[in-house]
């Protein structure tokens, strides 16, 4: 990540996985970083917690809604770079909360942008996801694949992504997508289907899976987070456009338990496929292509696309060691 010193920045979804990684290492590149995370009785500031204290006590947090315009609009103030994470991100949630997911998705992007035109931030970074592309019609899969909303989240990041554009070309926002594919890696959901190998793999004689011929293109952290800071860079020269994230490389659910554990662990273990619960919105396959199509010459991923993952116990929390192959 390049110097950051001085330039003060906000960043929505502070303390979710991909947002904690990102105030991390801007905080460490020397910005001054406004955490902006979403407001709970327990003061908890998400993921942030895990962060080391010479970090954490660098950071501005400010709680709230997002779906609060004067609360974002005080903290848009004063910064001269938006990143903006902030979501419902959960597709299950979406389902049974179409109505918050839509609101928090969709008008809290909207509060960022008003908040964003009239202070006059220099550049806006939208992180949206490749769940808008929905099953793929075709692989790799890239920014002229058709946008399908097969689930409240991903119409209401749909509707965010025009929002986004809309601004650019009516107001001359400053502003970019970033559509990260499948990411993975440190303070991940456990829910999340290698966190969910890993556990299983470290607790059990046997990994539980559902269909093992789904299909996805993992992206390390380390990599969405850098393309996002890159991002900035092609505000002003190609503001208003929209890449997708990704290392043009796909696993299967039948492959990934292999990279995710080392032989050891993975010795007299199986991964037979579990009864596949589809609803109305699973998507068998998805993989995009690993270079960015809207500023080819800015980034790059910086690692290779083939990784072994192993995994590690500390303190009863998993982790990720990764290997290049």
């Amino acid at each position: 990540m390049s110097d950051w010193t001085g330039k003060r920045v906000l960043v929505t979804g502070a303390g979710g996985f991909i947002g904690s990684h990102l105030t991390e290492a801007l905080a460490r590149a020397g910005a001054t970083v406004r955490a902006f995370v979403r407001y709970n009785s327990r003061g908890d500031a998400g993921l942030l917690r895990q962060l080391p204290a010479d970090v954490l006590s660098e950071l501005d947090i400010v709680a709230g809604d997002l779906r609060d315009g004067a609360a974002v609009a005080r903290a848009v103030a004063g910064c001269e770079v938006v990143f903006h994470l902030g979501a419902i991100i959960s597709i299950p949630y979406s389902y049974q909360h179409p109505l918050e997911t839509a609101e928090t998705n969709f008008m809290g992007t909207l509060a960022v942008l008003l908040a964003c035109r009239e202070q006059g931030v220099g550049r806006l970074v939208h992180t949206s996801t490749s769940e808008v592309y929905g099953t793929a019609q075709f692989t790799p899969m890239d920014e002229s694949h058709p946008l399908q909303g097969q689930s409240p989240y991903s119409a209401s990041k749909i509707g965010a992504d025009k929002l986004v554009e809309s601004f650019y070309r009516s107001y001359d926002l400053p502003a970019v997508t970033v559509r990260p594919f499948n990411t993975y890696g440190p303070r991940q959901s456990a829910r999340a289907v290698i966190p969910t190998i890993i556990t299983q793999a470290l607790t059990g004689d046997c990994i539980k899976l559902g269909s093992l011929t789904t299909r996805r293109d993992f992206t390390y952290e380390m990599c969405i987070r850098d393309s996002v800071t890159t991002a900035v860079a092609a505000c002003a020269p190609s503001g208003g456009s929209t890449t997708s994230t990704a290392t043009g490389r796909c696993a299967s659910c039948r492959s990934t338990p292999g990279r995710c554990a080392p032989g050891s662990l993975c010795r007299r273990r199986s991964w037979p496929g579990w009864p596949v619960r589809r609803r109305w919105g699973w998507c068998s396959g998805r993989f995009g292509r690993c270079w960015v199509w809207c500023w080819p010459s800015i980034w790059r991923p910086t690692s290779s696309p083939r990784y072994r993952w192993a995994a590690s116990t500390r303190r009863g929390c998993w982790s990720f060691t990764r290997f290049c192959t």
